[in-house]
């Protein structure tokens, strides 16, 4: 039986992606208020969600941008080209690969689990305990 071939997506890309919707959703929410200009309060009321959307586009792109600076550059082995990392697992920008920067989950299935602080915690104490046996 043949793998199904799972498409992964790199963390600042799903950020970036989500900013973008938020930032059309606030558009077609104002362009709602153009159409019911006839009712003054409901047009301003659409004006506000549609300016209140924006703004919280333009935060989680600053967020994102943020995170993009302290993301860990590496060279993708499948493409080639320089990604940047969020956590122990991400997937190649360009590529999709999926990439770790731990040794020990090399060959193993990509989860999302593995960047939650409780495996985090418990991979930490692996490596105090192989450390404390040598």
């Amino acid at each position: 039986m043949e793998k199904p071939n799972i498409v992964y997506s790199s963390k600042i890309n799903k950020i970036r992606s989500f900013a973008l919707i938020l930032l059309f959703a606030g558009m077609i929410v104002m362009y709602g208020g153009i159409l019911t200009k006839s009712t003054p309060w409901l047009m301003y009321i659409f004006f506000g969600l549609g300016v209140l959307l924006i703004l919280f586009s333009t935060l989680v792109y600053f967020f994102i941008g943020l995170l993009s600076v302290r993301a860990v550059p590496v060279e993708c082995p499948s493409c080639g080209k320089q990604t940047k990392m969020l956590g122990i697992v991400d997937a190649c920008m360009y590529c999709k690969q999926p990439l770790t920067l731990e040794k020990s989950l090399e060959g193993k299935e990509f989860d999302e689990k593995y960047n939650s602080p409780e495996f985090r915690r418990k991979l930490k104490e692996m490596k105090k305990n192989q450390q404390n046996q040598e």
